[in-house]
């Protein structure tokens, strides 16, 4: 394992309280619960509050979307494992107005149920608390509504907390988080397994040259293992998969998101985009603007995603919404 931490118990909080120190301007972290990353000016008066949040190990998912015009709050869990329910309504407690809150997280069970429980305890304080689950990842099920959260979290978060920053009312910002989720779709590929700190492990196991389309960012199966292959044969089957599942269609604008999981240089990165942009072109579809980087990563996973935000003036006015956070700026 080729990583730099102490005890390996204590990796979350340590992270915690760096990325606090590092980041003193912007957030700290609650002093009853240090598991919840809030912006220092929340809550902000008149406005929805925008909590996001999920396990630990996807940096800079969820901790580094906290900030001016982005979400008010983010709940830590353990590595790749739900926050507890308390961090969830310690949260909302910490960053509602009289508006309301809305939580936005990737679909898995755990995060399901534990928010869920932090909503009922703040709606016993009379706070309305609302949830919008992120569906992107088109390979996972058939069913949308089954299917996981993976990078489209942050086009999800990032128009919905526009919605609340531009003074609209819970159940507007609900709508635009929920539209933009209906019109959002990734997938990805890995090339290898990220490392727990705990075991020394990795989570699963890869040949060496080998490659997993369709696989999750913890891990999760995806559609066939194989050989690796050059990254434009991967990608054109990785687009193949997620044109037609919207469909995506000639005409159509999307916002793309070429996404690193931890441990994908740069450079690959950009190989990668330049035959998504193509093959783009080739459909007629046009690009109104991309990110190439890693905004949602696996710890040091070796793999990436693709994820299209098909748009209109609605969503292009909401993803331009300036906004400044440690790592996600607009200006």
């Amino acid at each position: 394992m080729r990583r730099l931490f102490n005890d390996p118990y204590d990796i979350v909080e340590e992270m915690l309280e760096g990325y606090e120190k590092a980041h003193k301007d912007t957030v700290h972290l609650l002093e009853n619960d240090k598991r919840v990353v809030v912006y220092n000016e929340a809550p902000k008066k008149d406005k929805v509050g925008i909590v996001i949040g999920g396990g630990s190990g996807h940096e800079p998912l969820f901790l580094g979307y906290v900030g001016e015009n982005f979400a008010d709050a983010a709940v830590i869990g353990n590595i790749n494992t739900s926050p507890s329910p308390e961090p969830c309504y310690n949260a909302v407690k910490a960053v509602d107005s009289g508006k309301g809150c809305l939580y936005m997280y990737g679909n898995y069970a755990g995060d399901v149920m534990n928010f869920d429980m932090g909503a009922e305890m703040a709606q016993d304080d009379g706070i309305r608390v609302e949830t919008v689950l992120v569906t992107d990842d088109c390979v996972s099920s058939k069913d949308i509504e089954n299917r996981r959260g993976v990078a489209g979290d942050l086009f999800v978060f990032k128009t919905a907390s526009a919605a609340a920053a531009m003074g609209k009312d819970l159940d507007e910002v609900k709508y635009i988080a929920q539209k933009t989720n209906a019109n959002c779709r990734s997938m990805g590929v890995a090339m290898s397994s990220s490392t727990l700190p705990v075991t020394g492990n990795t989570i699963f196991e890869m040949e060496e040259g080998d490659m997993e389309i369709g696989m999750g960012i913890h891990g999760e199966p995806g559609i066939k293992r194989e050989k690796l292959r050059p990254a434009d044969e991967v990608m054109t089957e990785i687009m193949d998969n997620i044109l037609p599942d919207l469909p995506y269609e000639n005409g159509d604008e999307v916002y793309v998101l070429v996404n690193g999981l931890g441990g994908t240089p740069l450079m690959d990165l950009h190989v990668c985009y330049r035959k998504v942009h193509d093959i783009l072109e080739e459909k007629g579809i046009k690009v109104y603007k991309s990110l190439v980087g890693t905004y949602a990563s696996s710890m040091d996973m070796c793999g990436m995603s693709v994820t299209l935000l098909k748009l209109d003036d609605e969503l292009k006015e909401a993803m331009d919404y300036l906004c400044d956070t440690p790592y996600f700026t607009i200006k």
